[in-house]
């Protein structure tokens, strides 16, 4: 699968057509457990990547008051809007998270993450630690294991902690102990506490002849360095910095063309 096909219309394809393999039916037991200790039911929840929607559904039963989902496929969210129309305790958007602006206190992740283009998982850590506020909560599945091709594509706990750390402070990251059955063993749950004194910022290089690791050093020159990761096309870099990395949209390197992503 070619990931330039994971786009708007590959998404709502599946919703028109009822492909959604990966739907559970029902709220992850994971994420009841979690949602049931959390006592602060006016906190502001972001759920990307919603889908069919359970876990939000779950929260505004249990009397959770600011809930905001986003998803990019216009049927599915046609379908959610017309569930929620007279729930004035969430908001539904169709739109690309990577875009989102909002403020939050718990980002909640469930199937989101792995139906994303490996290629943009730098990108991933500093939208959510964008839109989080000072000290929120990144929380949910990922699997831990591989896949043949994807969508979903997989990881494990060695290359998530390499991923996020800096970034978030790792609270939890283990092997989910009540997933449900067919995904038994194979997801782990996250704890991600916002590391407010860093930034964390993506850098794109614009120039696709040149490899952007070969620059890192002199981008980063004079900051002080928390974590750097660099994404699978060699063409993005997440740089997690005390102090915010000083380019401009359209900053240039000795010819060679950068741009801030996120």
């Amino acid at each position: 699968m070619s990931n330039e096909m994971l786009d708007q219309n590959f998404w709502d394809d599946h919703y028109k057509n009822n492909t959604t393999a990966w739907d559970l039916g029902t709220i992850s037991p994971p994420l009841k457990d979690f949602f049931d200790a959390i006592e602060d039911k006016d906190i502001a929840i972001l759920i990307p990547g919603c889908g069919n929607t359970y876990e939000a559904t779950y929260l505004l039963d249990q009397g959770f008051t600011n809930i905001t989902v986003i998803d990019i496929a216009p049927t599915l969210i046609k379908i959610i809007q017309n569930k929620f129309a007279t729930n004035l305790h969430i908001e539904v958007i169709l739109g690309d998270f990577f875009k989102h602006q909002g403020e939050y206190d718990l980002i909640v992740e469930q199937t989101f993450f792995c139906a994303l283009p490996p290629e943009v998982r730098q990108q991933y850590v500093a939208k959510t630690h964008q839109l989080l506020k000072k000290n929120g909560l990144l929380a949910g599945l990922l699997f831990d294991r591989t896949f043949d091709g994807g969508p979903p594509f997989g990881g494990d706990e060695a290359f998530y902690k390499s991923l996020f750390e800096g970034a978030f402070e790792i609270l939890t990251l283990e092997t989910a102990k009540n997933s449900v059955l067919p995904r038994a063993d194979k997801e782990v749950f996250i704890k991600f506490k916002k590391n407010s004194a860093v930034y964390a910022t993506v850098i794109m290089v614009e120039n696709q002849n040149l490899v952007l690791t070969d620059y890192v050093t002199t981008i980063t020159t004079g900051l002080e360095i928390i974590n750097i990761s660099v994404n699978t096309l060699s063409n993005e870099v997440l740089i997690v910095s005390t102090e915010e990395v000083n380019l401009s949209n359209a900053f240039d390197l000795n010819g060679v063309q950068f741009k801030t992503v996120v």
